[in-house]
């Protein structure tokens, strides 16, 4: 029997955790949308000019570690952002109008899956100017109008 590249991203599962080992995860299926993102609470959460996303469906997403992150409220009643209280990893995103699950794609134990490849950088407007920027091969007007991020932008 052949199965598809997209059966195959379908049923594809995926490892993390923080950096302390505490807070670990599983991811199934194909990322959507990864892609970096500029905006000044991504590089204030991540402490560098960018954080890189990818979003999975919340029921593809189980925490397995012996916790789970603590989530701070970002935007009220629009984002959070999960970490771990332990080590202080970022690990995930929830925002009220994106259906899918953020997750630092850098939290993976594994980024080298061509669906983590990011297809959109948000907020180019403000990332640092001696970084090339990703390619835009995804148009999103998510990131253009409010200085927030989503996992989408």
């Amino acid at each position: 029997m052949n199965r598809t590249a997209d059966t195959v991203a379908a049923t594809q599962e995926r490892s993390g955790g923080c950096l302390c080992g505490r807070i670990r995860f599983t991811v199934k299926g194909k990322a959507a949308y990864p892609h970096t993102c500029s905006c000044p609470h991504c590089q204030k959460l991540g402490g560098g000019p960018m954080m890189w996303w990818a979003g999975f469906a919340p029921k593809d997403v189980t925490w397995t570690g012996e916790s789970e992150p603590t989530w701070f409220e970002t935007f009220e009643g629009e984002a959070k952002r999960g970490f771990c209280p332990h080590c202080g990893s970022r690990l995930a995103a929830i925002d009220s109008d994106v259906p899918d699950l953020g997750i630092v794609v850098t939290a993976l134990d594994d980024t080298s899956g061509p669906d983590l490849v990011p297809v959109n950088q948000s907020f180019r407007d403000n990332a640092v100017h001696w970084l090339p920027q990703v390619p835009d091969t995804q148009n999103s007007p998510v990131g253009l109008t409010r200085p927030r991020h989503g996992v989408l932008g």
